[in-house]
């Protein structure tokens, strides 16, 4: 449209095609497709069983550590949702656990927001943190680091988030301890599996690196998923293209990215800037109010669109924010992440939608879930949050 209307260069809007936040995308379908097509999935599945313990807490806290690891190694939120939801619902199937059971709808609850929510604080890993990237390169030249945005984010919005999201969801979803799952033996790892295992242990380390070599994770990501997709490697299927690659989902993406080039390109970022400044009271002298404004305009904007049209509205207006602020633009961008990392509704994230598909879970009970985790959030986790940064040094005026 950018083009069509002469408001933007070819180049701005279709940068979204060559952004790392669009790769990185592309990259997560495809490893996710080789997880399920080597087994990986169901050996995971397994030692899930393994883990989860034999009191209910005690299976909530397992299912969203398994989900919250998962999310390290697999950078797609709608893969992981796909591969995670069905086995938690059989692994409740065999704990004694029946369809509209609290006991079953806690458990893929679990799955659902533990492998999906604290991720938002590991930069591949879900759609709005690769937006926020690939806008932040775009706009800005800004490369956000794996290490350091992990540091930033994850003690208190990712560990933090997984702790609470135990608590409540047994406080909702109250039920008796599970069943014995009998465990049972697994064989040795294929050779497909090993060399998968091996391929994302390497792509784990090179994004935990990233600060030092300065490859972008996106780029990282690719290479990878071309490993995946070389016939003779055998770890994904011969129509994997035409399978596990969705053209909408990364369309999405890379026109988000595109509109948020174009919205800077023409200046709307600045006029949009200079309405809110008249409403808003920015100053210098007060960044701790500061903060918690740019927080409040970017929640705001996440529940009148969705989660990643925060990063398509927001990243274009960061470096005036910057400017009538005095904090740096680093810090400015990073406000995003303590908005869309808080979803006040379902409606919000499509993943959720999705699991809730799958998993059948009700809408009125996982809505409150969702209210009372962005009530606390908002409250306790986000000040907290800008707590550490101070403390971590994090924010620079």
């Amino acid at each position: 449209m950018g083009s069509v209307l002469q408001l933007a260069p070819a180049q701005v809007t279709f940068s979204g095609f060559y952004s790392s936040g669009f790769w990185l995308l592309f990259s997560g379908v495809i490893l996710g497709a080789a997880i399920r097509y080597t087994g990986l999935g169901n050996r995971a599945g397994a030692l899930l069983s393994r883990v989860t313990g034999r009191s209910y807490t005690g299976t909530l806290a397992g299912i969203v550590a398994f989900g919250l690891a998962l999310a390290f190694i697999m950078p797609s939120s709608m893969g992981r949702i796909a591969l995670f939801v069905p086995l938690v619902v059989a692994l409740a199937d065999s704990m004694g656990y029946a369809a509209g059971s609290n006991g079953r709808t806690g458990m893929v609850a679990a799955a659902a927001f533990g492998t999906w929510l604290p991720a938002f604080t590991i930069l591949p890993s879900n759609l709005p943190n690769m937006m926020l990237a690939g806008m932040a390169e775009t706009l800005y030249g800004v490369q956000l680091t794996y290490w350091e945005y992990l540091v930033m984010h994850f003690p208190v919005l990712g560990a933090g988030k997984a702790v609470l999201l135990v608590l409540l969801i047994r406080r909702l979803f109250p039920d008796r301890a599970p069943d014995v799952v009998p465990i049972q033996a697994m064989g040795p790892a294929s050779r497909s599996e090993r060399r998968l295992m091996l391929l994302i242990s390497l792509c784990l380390i090179l994004w935990i690196t990233d600060s030092l070599h300065q490859v972008s994770p996106g780029w990282i990501g690719l290479a990878a998923a071309l490993v995946c997709l070389w016939p003779y490697a055998g770890l994904t299927a011969r129509d994997c293209i035409h399978e596990a690659v969705k053209i909408a989902p990364l369309v999405f993406i890379a026109a988000m990215i595109g509109l948020g080039a174009v919205i800077s390109h023409v200046g709307l970022g600045a006029a949009v800037v200079e309405t809110l400044s008249g409403y808003v009271s920015f100053s210098p002298d007060n960044v701790p109010g500061n903060l918690m404004a740019l927080t409040g305009i970017s929640t705001l904007v996440a529940m009148l669109t969705n989660l990643p049209g925060v990063p398509a509205v927001m990243t274009p207006l960061a470096a005036e924010m910057a400017r009538l602020t005095g904090i740096s633009l680093g810090a400015v961008l990073m406000t995003q992440v303590l908005a869309f990392s808080n979803v006040f509704l379902p409606y919000q994230a499509p993943p959720l939608v999705a699991a809730m598909q799958l998993g059948k879970l009700p809408l009125g009970r996982i809505s409150l879930l969702c209210v009372l985790l962005f009530v606390i959030t908002l409250l306790v986790l986000t000040p907290l949050s800008l707590l550490w940064w101070y403390v971590t040094g994090s924010i620079q005026e």
